[in-house]
């Protein structure tokens, strides 16, 4: 938000002066309004910074105030001339905005400013002769009120389109800027943030139209082009466009065998400020059906509705603010834990394994608990139960025990044990979710070493084979994880004489820097398989290690 707007220039005989402002006393005490707000700025302090040295002139400055508050953003120019005094016309538009914000967007503006009236200045003397006769005569708008409607306009609209005189019109547009999206990865899952199903062009691109359904908040990135039947790199660039104009967020894959810790914003949920652990319960808790609950996630208020489906579990939708909606599966609910068969250049669903398949479907739906009074009991009709609310206790004591070194399936057991039944009240996907987006857990990430494959990287006796880049493109044509790049096999050691792991597929992973996700998504294998693999690898005993981080 712009909090001033200024013209100033320098005068031989005053030095420099602020000539307009908006608001009126912005930046110097106006007669003109005694009784507005103290300036932001102490102009005495900064005022050799409004018109600067020659080596400034013509190029974009941020000055800060003093206190730290507020950022002004000028553009300093010089026109040369002799019919100036001193043969010069320094001039300056400037914005204050605070110091906090981000400043990209608004150096177009100030930019702008300052070409378009130095162009008029050059052409007719329109700065010059501001409060002259002769601007009297023409009847031209006084630069303070031009400078009002500027900063009214890109405030409340972002634009303004103000026709300075027969000749010249200003049009200006705030356009926020948006950082480059970072690489989207195969075993990355993209959470929208809004409705995306309700934006959908026909005119969009046809790889965006085919992977928008089926980005749900559960399926990886590697299933989402596999469901919409696209190839791999093309899905990753276009959920790049989707991270590019903050439409969805990228999480880690679900696993009940993953591992979470608990940030420093772990304190603000403890302490329930601003309503975190009501956004919670909300967001996770298994509600009767027919209820709804909400979470802001990302600044997009997430809804999900709870209905019984036809085969009398329930199925979780989740819709956002303004996005596409989010059906869960029992299985979904669960999370991927393992293989993907790759079939004519695509690949299925991970399959879970039959503990964790166990838990996920437990996840997924509300079992109903049996009042004690009626248990061992015959009835002949329904039983009418009632489901209990999950604490306020039992919520932050859920998400405070969370560790390095517990999985998500001890951390369940520890509760059952404790005697609370995590999954008959919780989804505990959706709680690590909702904590891993509001910044209260972080993923501990699974990281396998071969000290001697590190002794060979730093020998050159092998080099690193380009994993990522190389796996990603000939994903779709692996099938269980025996269609590796031959390229990579026989790159990941040059002086395979008298190796026995050369031609290993998990040899390239073992420097310590491709975690157990990428090698789960990449070749096609559970977690369990892949540490089968390791218990078979021929080294030194000692060599391999298994770490988190």
């Amino acid at each position: 938000m712009i909090l001033g707007i200024f013209y100033a220039r320098f005068l031989p005989q005053e030095g420099t002066k602020i000539v307009a402002q908006s608001p009126p006393g912005c930046i110097v005490a106006s007669p003109d309004a005694p009784n507005s707000k103290p300036p932001l700025l102490d102009f005495d302090i900064i005022q050799e910074y409004i018109i600067p040295r020659k080596a400034f002139f013509n190029r974009f400055i941020t000055v800060n105030s003093p206190d730290g508050k507020y950022s002004i953003l000028g553009f300093p120019v010089s026109i040369p001339n002799e019919r100036y005094h001193r043969n010069e016309f320094l001039f300056n538009f400037g914005l204050v905005v605070e110091s906090d914000v981000d400043q990209i967007p608004y150096e177009r503006l100030v930019r702008r400013l300052a070409v378009t009236f130095a162009e008029m200045e050059r052409q007719n003397g329109y700065l010059s002769s501001e409060g002259t006769a002769k601007a009297a005569e023409d009847g031209r708008r006084p630069i303070e009120s031009l400078l009002e409607i500027i900063k009214e306009d890109l405030n409340n609209y972002g634009e303004c389109m103000i026709p300075i005189d027969e000749a010249n019109t200003l049009n200006m547009k705030l356009f926020p800027y948006h950082a480059p999206p970072p690489p989207v990865r195969g075993w990355h899952v993209p959470v929208p943030k809004m409705k995306l199903a309700d934006i959908v062009d026909p005119t969009w691109d046809l790889t965006l139209q085919k992977i928008i359904p089926h980005i749900d908040g559960v399926n990886d990135v590697r299933r989402v082009a596999w469901l919409a039947d696209v190839s791999l790199p093309l899905a990753q660039v276009a959920l790049q466009h989707l991270l590019y104009y903050d439409t969805i967020l990228l999480l880690d894959m679900f696993f009940f065998g993953s591992c979470y810790a608990p940030r420093p914003g772990i304190h603000d949920f403890v302490a329930n400020r601003d309503g975190l652990v009501d956004e919670c319960a909300g967001y996770v808790c298994l509600h009767p059906p027919h209820t709804q609950s909400s979470v802001t996630i990302g600044g997009a208020s997430v809804v999900e509705q709870h209905h019984p489906d036809s085969a009398g579990n329930q199925s979780h939708s989740t819709t956002s603010g303004s996005a596409s909606e989010l059906r869960k599966t029992s299985t979904g609910s669960g999370g991927s834990a393992g293989k993907v068969k790759d079939d004519s250049s695509k690949a299925e669903s991970h399959h879970t394994s039959p503990t964790a398949q166990s838990s996920a479907s437990a996840g997924s739906q509300a079992p109903t608990p049996v009042p004690a009074a009626s248990r061992g009991a015959t009835t002949t009709g329904p039983v009418q139960v009632q489901v209990t609310a999950v604490t306020h206790y039992q919520l932050i004591k859920l998400m405070t025990t969370f560790c390095v070194g517990r999985s998500v399936m001890e951390w369940i057991k520890l509760h059952q044990d404790a005697g609370f039944d995590v999954l008959r009240h919780v989804d505990v996907r959706r709680l690590v979710q909702f904590g891993v987006i509001k910044g209260l857990l972080y993923r501990v990430h699974k990281y396998v070493v071969s000290k001697q494959y590190l002794q060979q990287l730093a020998t050159g006796q092998a080099r690193a084979s380009r994993v990522s880049k190389s796996d990603n493109n000939n994903n779709n044509n692996r099938k269980n994880g025996a269609g590796s790049d031959r390229r990579d096999e026989a790159g990941g050691v040059a002086n395979s004489g008298g190796d026995n792991n050369s031609n290993n597929p998990l040899r390239k992973y073992m420097d310590g820097t491709h975690c157990f996700d990428q090698i789960i998504t990449e070749q096609n294998m559970t977690d369990a398989e892949i540490m089968e693999k390791l218990k078979s690898f021929r080294a030194p005993a000692g060599d391999l290690a298994v770490f988190y981080r």
